[in-house]
C-alpha cells in the first residue's frame, strides 16, 4: 500500500482507524478529489464506496494537510502500514441471524452519540432476517423507545396496515430506523447522530441482503441517498442501493422512496400516493394484491 513513509502519520492513521471501529464504521469512503492525486489513490486503496455510511479517514483536517504536505515532498512506497485494520466483527458470516446478532453486541449498550442520554432503549431492528423486503424510518418515538421495537405506536399500526394491504404480514419484513435511540421531544436526527449510527443500519442491511429496501420519510431517504430533495421528486422511480463492504456475490438492492406513517396520519389525503409506491415494490417482488372478498 502506497503512503507516505512517516511514522508519525502512520501512527495518527492507525488510532483513527481504531477510533473508526470503535464506533462501529469499518468501511470509507471519499468525496469529490480536493487534494493531489497521489493522495486520492491511497484513499481509494483504503476503500471506497457507494452509498457507504463509512467517514471520510483522509479529509479530516488534522490528516489531510499532513498527507499532502508528505506526499509532495516523498511518496514512498512502505509495508502496510494499516496493521489495525479488521474486518467486520460478522465478516464472513454467511447465516444472517449470526450476523445481526454479532452486530447487535457489537453495537452494545452505545453510547456514541449524545442520543443515549434521554432513551429508555436501543431499538435495533424487527423482522426476519432473510426478508426480501426491509421498510427503514427516521427514528423511535415514545412507544418505540418504551418497547425496544419499531414502529409499534400509531404510525406502527399504520405501517402494519400497509404491509397487511401488500398481502404480507409484520413477520414477513424486517424494519429499522436511521437511528436507534429516541430525538428528544421526537425531533429530527441532527447530523452527526445519524452518522453515529449509520454504519450500523448499512451492516444490518448487509446482512439481510434484502431485494427492495423502503425509506418511509424524507429524513430516510435524504440519509440513505446522501442527498436532499423535495418528497415529490424522491417518489416513484428506484434506486439502486448497496452499501460498502457487503458481500460481493450481492449485486444490492433496490430502493423505493414513500411518505412516512405518521405523515399519512397527518395527511391520510396522501394514502393513495403510497398505495402506488407499494404497488411498485408489490410489482417488483411479484407480489399479488389482495382480493376482495366480493371477488
Amino acid at each position: 500500500m502506497a503512503i507516505a513513509n512517516d511514522p508519525d502519520l502512520r501512527r495518527a492513521l492507525s488510532e483513527r482507524i481504531r477510533y473508526c471501529h470503535e464506533m462501529g464504521i469499518y468501511d470509507f469512503y471519499r468525496r469529490a478529489p480536493e487534494y493531489p492525486q497521489s493522495i486520492e489513490g491511497e484513499v481509494d486503496e483504503i476503500g471506497a464506496g457507494s452509498l457507504s455510511a463509512g467517514t471520510e479517514l483522509a479529509t479530516q483536517p488534522e490528516l489531510k494537510g499532513e498527507m499532502a504536505r508528505k506526499s509532495a515532498a516523498a511518496p514512498a512506497i512502505v509495508e502496510d502500514a494499516f496493521h489495525v485494520l479488521s474486518p467486520r466483527p460478522e465478516a464472513g458470516v454467511t447465516d444472517p441471524v449470526a450476523a445481526l446478532k454479532l452486530i447487535r453486541e457489537d453495537l452494545g449498550e452505545c453510547t456514541r452519540c449524545k442520543l443515549h442520554a434521554s432513551r429508555q432503549r436501543i431499538v435495533f431492528g424487527v423482522g426476519d432476517p432473510h426478508a426480501e423486503l426491509m421498510f427503514i424510518g427516521e427514528g423511535p418515538g415514545a412507544d418505540e423507545d418504551a418497547q425496544g421495537e419499531p414502529f409499534v405506536g400509531r404510525a406502527g399500526q399504520l405501517l402494519n396496515n400497509m404491509i397487511k394491504a401488500m398481502g404480507l404480514r409484520r413477520e414477513d419484513v424486517y424494519i429499522a430506523n436511521i437511528v436507534k435511540c429516541r430525538p428528544p421531544a421526537n425531533r429530527q436526527p441532527e447530523r452527526d447522530e445519524t452518522e453515529t449510527c449509520s454504519p450500523f443500519l448499512m451492516r444490518q442491511i448487509s446482512a439481510i441482503k434484502p431485494k427492495v429496501l423502503v425509506a418511509l420519510g424524507a429524513t430516510a431517504a435524504k440519509n440513505l441517498l446522501a442527498m436532499s430533495a423535495p418528497m415529490t421528486e424522491l417518489r416513484g422511480r428506484w434506486y439502486d442501493f448497496k452499501p460498502a463492504g457487503s458481500d460481493p456475490s450481492w449485486p444490492g438492492a433496490r430502493l423505493a422512496i414513500t411518505y412516512h406513517p405518521a405523515f399519512l396520519l397527518r395527511d391520510p389525503r396522501q394514502k393513495g400516493e403510497a398505495w402506488k409506491d407499494l404497488q411498485m415494490v408489490m410489482k417488483y417482488l411479484g407480489i399479488e394484491p389482495l382480493k376482495k372478498a366480493s371477488d
